[in-house]
């Protein structure tokens, strides 16, 4: 597994970028030694420098300060690491039963955080992220995180025109950090596309991260001339969230909100997965290695970011990266309506 160059960062990454979302305790709450296991088992099956994926919402800043606690256990140096950070949400004191933002989906938590996409949010996202890595490791990756979310909770027009303008300000906050040296690359990590588009053509980013948007269950065609327009300015792409938040695999989760087999506007999903289980079946297939191989299957992705909270699935995924799909299979999805039929980057 050979690094790649990250768009035009000057940095490289491996195929493969750790998402720490279970050192925020997502979803469950993790002992602290299965979280050193699993940092470990990356520096273990990844070239170095390891690129590692993180934001101040995982958790409310529990996962940048379990990264930093590890990274120290295990003696990593400062430049085996790529740390991304993505700036949008500020640790805050917890005064309610459990946290106030994404509720049910942290656990465990002894701090709530706050949403501050502004000039000086951003900046203050940024100290606060290097304070809880605890000094020695440092940002190399930033941007803003879940923008879509932002302006989606807009109350009218203009209150979403506000709303940008203050995405726009956040910004300006990253270029001077880039341009004083304290990080190497700006970019932008979003589950709706379209507001990453909207960004991308204010901002000029260098590096962009789609979640939850081309994986084998959704790759609409506008997406994939966007993701080509990318591609063309060298921008980097990293795919995340390729298994739908888990969905794909086998999980209760699909984009982060819990299904209910019951409830018929969650049906069609379920009767999706399951044809796409008997396929896989049929055809000696396994469907997470399918879905990981579809999601690094387009010219501008650098990396796929995947994140798991057992150690062995680290060597899991790693390997994944190298399973050959028959092209034979990929025919199959087509014929029954699993993928685009038209889909440029799988074929034959």
């Amino acid at each position: 597994m050979q690094h790649v160059p990250f768009g035009k960062t000057g940095l490289t990454t491996p195929p493969v970028v750790f998402g720490s979302t279970a050192l925020g305790n997502l979803f469950r709450e993790f002992s602290y030694q299965s979280k050193l296991e699993t940092m470990r088992a990356i520096f273990e099956h990844l070239p170095k420098p390891v690129v590692i994926d993180s934001a101040g919402k995982y958790g409310a800043g529990l996962a940048l300060e379990v990264m930093g606690d590890c990274l120290r256990d295990l003696g990593v140096p400062p430049g085996d690491v790529i740390i991304s950070n993505k700036l949008a949400w500020l640790r805050a004191p917890l005064r309610t039963p459990e946290p106030t933002f994404e509720p049910g989906a942290w656990f465990g938590l002894a701090h709530d955080a706050i949403q501050d996409i502004s000039y000086d949010g951003i900046l203050k996202c940024f100290e606060q992220g290097l304070e809880l890595l605890g000094g020695e490791y440092q940002t190399q990756l930033v941007s803003v995180h879940d923008p879509d979310e932002y302006l989606d909770a807009a109350t009218s027009p203009d209150d979403r025109k506000r709303r940008f303008n203050d995405i726009l300000g956040a910004y300006a906050a990253l270029n001077e950090l880039k341009a004083e040296g304290k990080a190497a690359g700006i970019g932008v990590g979003a589950k709706n596309w379209r507001s990453i588009a909207e960004i991308d053509a204010r901002i000029e980013l260098d590096w962009v991260m789609f979640a939850n948007s081309y994986t084998l269950y959704s790759h609409p065609a506008d997406l994939l001339a966007f993701m080509d327009s990318l591609h063309q300015k060298g921008v980097a792409i990293i795919n995340s969230a390729v298994f739908n938040a888990g969905f794909l695999t086998g999980g209760e989760f699909f984009n982060y909100v819990k299904l209910d087999p019951n409830d018929p506007a969650d049906q069609e999903k379920f009767a999706w997965r399951e044809k796409f289980f008997a396929l896989c079946e049929r055809h000696g297939q396994t469907p997470s290695e399918v879905c990981i191989q579809f999601g690094k299957s387009h010219p501008g992705i650098v990396a796929l970011a995947l994140s798991t909270s057992r150690p062995h699935r680290v060597k899991t995924n790693v390997d994944a990266m190298s399973v050959e799909v028959p092209g034979a299979f990929w025919d199959v999805l087509k014929e029954e309506g699993l993928l685009a039929a038209d889909h440029p980057y799988i074929s034959h």
